[in-house]
């Protein structure tokens, strides 16, 4: 077991160095083929970023599977399946497309026909969903039309969902990484622990997928220096279905009733994560959350589900007071939650997972809404809290002789205001004339001879 190990981690480096010695030249690239689009209202970055970083995930994807297919224990992989070439032959339609819309703009139903092309592409060459385990049924096999037809929804579905959710800092290639780390777990053991050979591809795609997102992360995290772009998103979205799909609709439910005494109990055991529709939904499940309620908060404002807005909940995180990184990590938290949560009661739905997860869970809701509720802290323990939890300080006015606050609430200096993730901007010079003010304070430094 340890030669596949190995393997494994060999390509898994190699497809995080070639994303991300790629992605500088990339970003030069981008910015000298002016894929800078200017700021849109809804964006939450101040300065024209490049995009057409999915060209360096691609290069990264193209050199995994490279490598995959000269080792010694996975090369079978390709040997046997032709599941690898019905994934790039996807990935290369849906990154052209990408690459289109973040140069010139593609119009939303001409992306939706690609992504519906791409995912017909992998069908026809065999990487398609062939049957259905149903709790308390068994095995349901699928007409071609059904396997289809659930296959293209699954890929569009996935690939809009983390389209959907890139728009931060990081948090599309952080949250889809740690997708990845969990369904890779998952399918390692149903390959070497159950010794299924059909996994073989899935876990294959995991440890590439998370190679793609490791190596872009560097340049993307705040602030941000390039962005992945829909050639990125719609790239690693597809992937991350690519694995669902061939795990649990190509996997045999006969072949795992060896180790739970039949086939339905071999379902049943398996509920939470084998159903081909569950797997793909809890493993992304918090971009798939903001997708549905951005697609009913769309469609009940008389917009189209399509039309962009600054809904969704990143933007609202921000809104209700976490800064930008707060705001990634908090998105990376439930994710993880979710997927390895997700993955932990698979392997064992013993009541002790799921007092876990709830107490994760409940960790969780109190870093979401921390802003919300600002403590403070007593007076000998002001100086080990953030400025922000400590207590007001009063002094009197010169004039009226009225006792008035020092300084904004928070603010470490009387009559300065800390911004978080900013520097101290002096008192009165915030608000409509803060340009003005902070020209003509400028303007005195500089006669003062003091910088």
């Amino acid at each position: 077991m340890g030669q596949p190990v190995r393997e494994y981690l060999l390509t898994l480096c190699v497809t995080v160095a070639v994303t991300y010695l790629l992605t500088g030249p990339v970003r030069k690239f981008a910015i000298a083929a002016g894929a800078m689009p200017e700021i849109r209202a809804r964006d939450v970055h101040r300065e024209p970023t490049p995009r057409l970083g999915g060209i360096a995930m691609f290069g990264g994807l193209c050199a995994g599977l490279l490598v995959a297919s000269h080792l010694s224990s996975l090369k079978h992989v390709f040997e046997t399946s032709n599941e690898p070439r019905a994934l790039l032959s996807g990935a290369g339609l849906i990154w052209l497309l990408g690459v289109l819309d973040d140069k010139w703009g593609v119009d939303a139903l001409v992306k939706l026909g690609g992504q519906m092309i791409a995912a017909g592409v992998m069908v026809l060459q065999g990487l398609t969903i062939l049957w259905l385990p149903v709790p308390g049924v068994g095995t349901v096999a699928l007409t071609p039309m059904q396997g289809t037809l659930l296959t293209v929804a699954l890929v569009v579905i996935t690939i809009n969902a983390v389209n959907f959710v890139d728009g931060l800092d990081g948090l599309a290639s952080g949250m889809v990484c740690l997708a990845a780390a969990a369904f890779f777990l998952y399918a390692y053991r149903l390959w070497y622990g159950h010794n299924v050979e059909a996994a073989a591809p899935a876990t294959l795609f995991a440890a590439i997928l998370m190679g793609m997102c490791l190596g872009f992360l560097p340049h993307n995290m705040h602030p941000a220096r390039i962005f992945m772009g829909d050639s990125g998103s719609m790239l690693i979205g597809l992937v991350l279905a690519a694995g669902a799909i061939s795990i649990t609709g190509q996997v045999d439910p006969d072949l795992l009733g060896s180790f739970t005494g039949s086939e339905k109990a071999t379902v049943q055991a398996t509920v939470p994560i084998y159903i081909p529709l569950l797997l793909p939904l809890t493993i992304i499940a918090v971009p798939v959350a903001d997708l549905l309620l951005a697609i009913v908060r769309r469609t009940w404002n008389g917009q189209s589900p399509f039309a962009a807005d600054r809904g969704h909940l990143h933007h609202r995180l921000l809104e209700i007071g976490h800064s930008h990184s707060r705001a990634v990590l908090i998105m990376y938290f439930w994710s993880a939650l979710i997927a390895f949560g997700t993955v932990a009661y698979s392997v064992n739905s013993a009541g002790g997972v799921l007092l876990l997860i709830v107490a994760l869970s409940a960790v969780g809701l109190v870093l979401l809404l921390m802003p919300r509720f600002r403590p403070r802290a007593p007076r000998w323990a002001e100086h080990l809290v953030p400025p922000r939890y400590r207590r007001r300080k009063t002094a009197v006015a010169p004039a009226s002789g009225e006792e008035r606050p020092e300084g904004p609430e928070g603010s470490e200096k009387p009559g300065e205001a800390l911004d978080e993730d900013r520097e101290p901007v002096p008192a009165g010079l915030h608000g409509a004339t803060a340009v003005g003010d902070r020209s003509r304070f400028r303007h005195v430094r500089d006669i003062s001879g003091r910088r």
